[in-house]
């Protein structure tokens, strides 16, 4: 161990606590990682990491578009797409290893990621669901309106009466 520089000692960035945060350009590692191709660490670029956070959100704007044709609209289903919204990012993060689970991350800026996808997600389905309104209701919301109520003998709707085209 003597001959060791004391540099190549030191634990890793995750291991080392809370006395300083992870580099917020992690979505640009992961997108690196998927391409094979070697970053620094903490010099990942800034257009990469916007691409990726852009790319992100349009790709998954896709899934809360679907659910609000569905008829799956209002703050529940933005709740339920923010917890989707979460997911894929640590999916992404966590298989490329260039991520931390974020049990490990300080409190600030774990409060600030959770913050950030909420406001997302429910800012997603607002536009979801004000685009998906011009179509009227979803099936969804046709079923709900036929069987008012929580019914165990509300059967699905006749396929003509489910969908609109």
């Amino acid at each position: 161990m003597r001959d060791v520089p004391r540099v190549e000692r030191l634990p890793p960035a995750a291991c080392r606590g809370p006395q300083r945060p992870p580099p917020r350009r992690v979505p640009a590692g992961s997108h690196h990682d998927r391409r094979r191709r070697r970053h620094q660490v903490g010099r990942r670029p800034l257009p990469v990491n916007w691409a990726m956070h852009f790319g992100r959100a349009a790709l998954l704007g896709v899934p809360r578009s679907v659910m609000a044709r569905a008829g799956l609209r209002g703050p529940a289903a933005s709740a339920k797409f923010t917890v989707v919204r979460v997911t894929n990012v640590q999916i992404l993060e966590n298989a490329t290893g260039v991520g931390a689970p974020p049990a490990t991350w300080p409190r600030a800026e774990l409060v600030v990621d959770l913050l950030h996808k909420i406001v997302y997600g429910f800012a997603t389905g607002l536009v979801a669901d004000a685009l998906a309104a011009h179509d009227g209701l979803g099936p969804g919301q046709r079923h709900a309106a036929a069987h008012p109520g929580r019914r165990t003998d509300a059967g699905p709707l006749p396929r003509e009466a489910a969908h609109t085209r």
